[in-house]
């Protein structure tokens, strides 16, 4: 089985949903130029709102939605697999899914995730975020498959829960992934960490594209989209906050050679836990 080139697409999302999709076809086009044909996109890739109201007026439901369509046909006409890392779609009259997709080099639709775990934190700095006031959150696990290999799908907040990435992996996942808009607090003590654990923890390709910079409505991301090998490697890293992309070649072979090496999901045993009485004892 042969592998695939990897891009990872860094955007600056702002308010107006057709200049984003505009930037990120730009750099979609260059990074399936440089060979990619797995490209992948940041969260809210189509747009990074923090006014519910204005968000609610700029999206719609996904079979209406502009930018699905617009990139659905850029897949098409550059005949990649294109996984937009997600986009706010419209799920009803007061619903709205962070929602990635995968689209096939045909332009179909080969697999959509929503979002499971929703980002409510107080940081220390006295940001505070409340994504469940607005979204509703998935319940599924996905899986498909890109350029030969298994891809297993989840968005941002999501790393910080390895059991998803576990469970991919158990099912076969050779490709994890978590595109991002991190805030630049968490992004600067964690990210780096978090993507290299769950790519060592499973033996496999950690990819992750991410928002970077300050945005239209004040809010600000740390950038830093990377490629990760099975060993822990960062094969590929903007390391910045700018708008680019970034390549890297995966390889099935390099999957299973880790998994040889260090058998953790073959050596894996169920356990019985404590109740919370017994711990307190």
């Amino acid at each position: 089985m042969t592998g695939m080139m990897a891009a990872v697409v860094q955007m600056r999302s702002g308010r107006d949903v057709d200049a984003n999709v505009a930037a990120a076809s730009e750099l979609i086009r260059a990074a399936a130029r440089a060979g990619a044909r797995y490209i992948q996109t940041p969260e809210m890739t189509n747009l990074l709102e923090k006014s519910r109201k204005e968000l609610f007026a700029k999206i719609a439901p996904e079979g209406e939605d502009r930018a699905v369509a617009a990139f659905s046909a850029l897949a098409a006409e550059l005949g990649i697999h294109l996984h937009i890392g997600s986009l706010a779609i419209r799920t009803g009259e007061d619903g709205v899914a962070n929602r990635g997709l995968l689209f096939a080099p045909d332009g179909s639709v080969a697999a959509r995730y929503d979002k499971i775990h929703m980002f409510d934190v107080d940081l220390p700095n006295g940001e505070s975020w409340r994504e469940s006031a607005t979204y509703r959150p998935g319940s599924e696990l996905v899986m498909s498959a890109a350029g030969g290999m298994s891809l297993g799908l989840a968005i941002c907040y999501d790393i910080r829960f390895p059991a998803i990435f576990r469970a991919q992996g158990r099912a076969g996942a050779e490709v994890l992934s978590a595109p991002a808009a991190f805030t630049r607090q968490t992004g600067e003590a964690h990210w780096h960490v978090l993507q290299r654990a769950r790519a060592i923890e499973n033996g496999a390709y950690m990819v992750s594209a991410a928002q970077g910079g300050r945005h239209e409505d004040g809010r600000e991301t740390y950038g830093h989209s990377m490629i990760v090998s099975p060993w822990g490697e960062i094969l590929a890293e903007l390391d910045h906050d700018e708008p680019g992309f970034a390549l890297a070649e995966l390889d099935p072979a390099r999957v299973a050679e880790a998994r040889q090496r260090i058998p953790a999901i073959a050596n894996e045993r169920t356990f019985s836990a404590p109740s919370g009485q017994e711990a307190a004892e």
